[in-house]
């Protein structure tokens, strides 16, 4: 389980942008690695668009966005394209990174039970150190909440 003041999980995982990304290539920025459930669905394009329309906000603090679901390449390449996303979208198709993160869990959906991410955002140092979990995220509001940390974490 990924713990605050812990070193964040490595991974490599396919990106939108066609190439293999890993956390490491982010050392000396800090990352607001987000995970999503699902594109084009309603609370995760609201979440997307509040991380556009804050990336200057962002990117001020010296920070890159990294969303994270199960969804694949050509799904996040029509996400982008559609809202016009300036951050790269990860497809973790086998879950096994959600997993480890603690993100994938059995949800609850008009009763009946299946296995899904759990919005969730973690935000991480420059030295991979995750600073910040925010679980059971719920979007209004967020992108303030993270801006808050980016702000306090060197």
């Amino acid at each position: 389980m990924v713990e605050v003041e812990k070193e964040a999980p490595d991974f490599i995982l396919m990106s939108s942008d066609g190439k293999n990304v890993s956390l490491k290539d982010y050392r000396g920025k800090k990352v607001v690695l987000y995970f999503y459930p699902k594109d084009n669905t309603p609370g995760c394009t609201k979440e997307a668009c509040q991380f556009r329309d804050n990336i200057n906000s962002i990117e001020d603090n010296d920070a890159v966005v990294i969303g994270v679901s199960l969804d694949d390449l050509e799904s996040h390449k029509k996400f982008i394209e559609k809202f016009d996303l300036p951050f790269i979208l990860l497809s973790d198709d086998d879950a096994k990174v959600s997993t480890e993160y603690g993100v994938y869990k059995e949800k609850n959906m008009y009763g009946k039970k299946k296995m899904g991410i759990e919005r969730s955002t973690f935000v991480i140092d420059r030295k991979g150190i995750v600073k910040k979990i925010f679980r059971k995220v719920k979007v209004d509001g967020h992108v303030d909440e993270i801006l808050k940390v980016l702000e306090e974490i060197d």
